[in-house]
């Protein structure tokens, strides 16, 4: 059985999937870092990964749209 925190982080990185799907973006790296997994003292750290630069684009605009309201 995992550890609570890491069950956590998963859930947020599954909703974190989808948010970005939502928005046609794919970040092909995104997953929890596997370092941060073997640390008792925090929750697992999100790593976000690499992105082509349209992917870079197509993300900073779906941040710009939510931050507009």
């Amino acid at each position: 059985m995992s550890h609570p925190h890491i069950r956590e982080a998963e859930a947020h990185l599954a909703e974190l999937r989808a948010a970005l799907l939502a928005h046609g973006i794919t970040l092909p790296s995104l997953g929890l870092e596997l370092p941060s997994l073997a640390a008792s003292y925090s929750a697992p750290l999100v790593a976000l990964g690499n992105c082509n630069q349209a992917t870079a684009r197509a993300l900073t605009a779906a941040l710009r749209k939510g931050a507009a309201g």
